[in-house]
C-alpha cells in the first residue's frame, strides 16, 4: 500500500499571513495525528542544529511552532542533536524554544546503548542515550545535498546524529581510502583549514598526513582542494549508504511502532550538509514542507520534488560541470541518492510508493 505524505507548499495565493508557510506548517502538524501518541510522553525533536557560521538550518520559528504544538498535545518535549554547542548562534535556545536543548549522548558524549551490527567497518551502532530513552521521536530534517551519500534528509539525520562519534567514524570508513598526490599539491593548506576534526597536517618533511583516529572521512578536504591533490580511492558510497540504513534501523528499533514521525524541510536546499559550518546559495527554489509516518516515502517524495531543471546556477561553484545522468544530487556529487532508500526498504522500514496530499 502506498504511504501517505503530507505537503505544504511555499506557494501562496494572497498577501495574507494565513497563506504563508509557517501557518500551513501548523495545519500540517495537526494533520499528522500525533496528539494521542505524544500525550504525557517524553518526545525527542531530533534535528541538525548546524555548525559555526552556517545559517541554512531549519529556522527557529518553525521549531518553536512544532514544540509549542507538541506541548499543547501534552508531550514532554526536548530538542536534541549530537552536538549542541554554539546553537544559540542560530537561535536554538531554551529561552526561545521553551524546552531543553540537549546533547543526544549527554554532556560528555558517553551516554549511549551499544548495538553490535558487524557490517564491514561498521561494527557498532551506539544509539544515543537520550534518543533511546525517549518514548516518541520527531525526525525534523533539513533536506540538502551530501558529499558522502549524495543526499541528506531524514535517514541521515538519524543515522549520523543519533549515535556516537565512534559509529559516525565507522560509517565514514565504509567510503574507502584517502590518497594524496604530492605532485599536484601546492601546500595552500585549504585542506587543513576546512577539517572540522583537526585530523590532518603537513609533517616536518612537508608530507601530508591524516590521523585516522580523528578522521571521519567527511571529504571536506577533498572538496576544497583546488588542484585535485586529494582524492578518495576505492569509492564505496553504496556501503556508506547501507551503513546509514543499518544505523537508522537500530535507532528506530528503540521506539514502539508508530511512535516516530518524519518532517522534511525543503527550503534553503544547498549542495552540502549543514555540518560544514557555512552556507552556500540554494540549488533550487524553496519547495515547502513534507510530513509522513513513513521514512522511505518521505525521502522519496523529497528527492522527487528536487529537479535538475530547477537548478539555480549560483548554488554550485563557478566552473563546476555537473554529471550527465541521474538525480540532481548524483550529477553534483557522483553518488546515487536512492541507494539509501532501497536499503531502508529492504529492512522493512517503509515504501517508496506514496500518495501526496497537500495541506494548504
Amino acid at each position: 500500500m502506498p504511504a501517505q505524505v503530507l505537503f505544504s507548499s511555499v506557494k501562496f495565493d494572497k498577501y495574507d499571513a494565513d497563506a504563508t508557510l509557517p501557518a500551513k506548517f501548523k495545519r500540517l502538524i495537526d494533520r499528522m495525528e500525533m496528539e494521542d501518541i505524544v500525550k504525557d510522553k517524553w518526545t525527542a525533536v531530533k534535528m541538525h542544529l548546524g555548525r559555526k557560521i552556517g545559517y541554512s538550518t531549519i529556522p527557529p520559528l518553525f521549531v518553536k511552532i512544532l514544540v509549542d504544538r507538541l506541548r499543547d498535545y501534552g508531550a514532554k518535549v526536548f530538542v536534541t542533536d549530537q552536538i549542541v554547542s554554539g546553537t544559540e548562534n542560530r537561535g536554538y535556545t531554551e529561552d526561545y524554544l521553551g524546552v531543553p536543548v540537549t546533547p543526544a549522548c549527554g554532556i560528555m558524549g558517553k551516554y549511549f546503548y551499544e548495538k553490535k551490527v558487524n557490517f564491514k567497518t561498521l561494527q557498532f551502532v551506539d544509539v544515543a542515550g537520550h534518543i533511546a530513552d525517549a518514548e516518541v521521536m520527531i525526525d525534523l530534517s533539513h533536506v540538502k545535498g551530501h558529499g558522502s551519500c549524495g543526499y541528506g534528509g531524514a535517514c541521515k539525520n538519524l543515522a549520523m546524529g543519533c549515535v556516537t562519534d565512534r559509529t559516525r567514524q565507522q560509517i565514514h570508513h565504509l567510503e574507502g581510502g584517502l590518497t594524496w598526490n604530492e605532485n599536484n599539491c601546492t601546500h595552500c593548506e585549504a585542506c587543513l583549514r576546512n577539517c572540522n576534526y583537526h585530523a590532518n597536517k603537513f609533517n616536518e618533511d612537508n608530507k601530508y598526513q591524516v590521523n585516522f583516529h580523528h578522521c571521519t572521512y567527511c571529504q571536506h578536504c577533498v572538496k576544497v582542494c583546488p588542484t585535485g591533490a586529494l582524492v578518495m580511492n576505492d569509492q564505496q558510497y553504496k556501503d556508506f549508504q547501507t551503513g546509514m540504513a543499518i544505523s537508522t534501523h537500530e535507532v528506530l528499533k528503540t521506539f514502539a511502532p508508530g511512535h516516530v514521525f518524519y518532517i522534511n524541510f525543503l527550503i534553503n536546499i544547498t549542495a552540502l550538509c549543514d555540518c560544514w559550518g557555512f552556507t552556500t546559495p540554494s540549488l533550487v527554489p524553496d519547495i515547502g514542507i513534507l510530513g509522513s509516518k513513513d521514512i522511505v516515502a518521505i525521502e522519496r517524495a523529497s528527492l522527487d520534488a528536487i529537479r535538475t531543471e530547477d537548478l539555480i546556477l549560483s548554488g554550485i561553484p563557478q566552473g563546476l560541470a555537473l554529471g550527465k545522468k541521474g538525480h540532481l544530487f548524483e550529477r553534483l556529487h557522483g553518488k546515487n541518492p536512492f541507494v539509501q532508500l532501497e536499503e531502508l526498504e529492504k529492512r522493512g522500514l517503509g515504501t517508496q510508493e506514496y500518495i501526496m496530499e497537500e495541506v494548504s
